[in-house]
């Protein structure tokens, strides 16, 4: 189903966000609870993932980048 595209193997903090962002790295942002605002990105490790058309890229349990196809359509 996924498929690990790099070993990161990062240590997950409660109350943060974790993504892949536009330059193919993993970042972290303080997520928004509450009235609190949520902060600014933060980089945690440098990747350069290439992204493909077509597929989900998400940070797996391990603390990998991992990709799936994308599901496209409807009935």
């Amino acid at each position: 189903m996924a498929q690990k595209v790099a070993k990161a193997g990062i240590k997950r903090e409660k109350g943060y966000l974790y993504y892949l962002d536009k330059q193919g790295d993993i970042s972290m942002a303080k997520m928004a609870r509450g009235g609190s605002k949520g902060g600014k990105p933060k980089k945690v490790t440098k990747l350069g993932v290439k992204r493909e058309k077509g597929y989900l890229y998400f940070i797996d349990k391990q603390g990998d980048v991992s990709k799936a196809k994308m599901k496209r359509g409807g009935k």
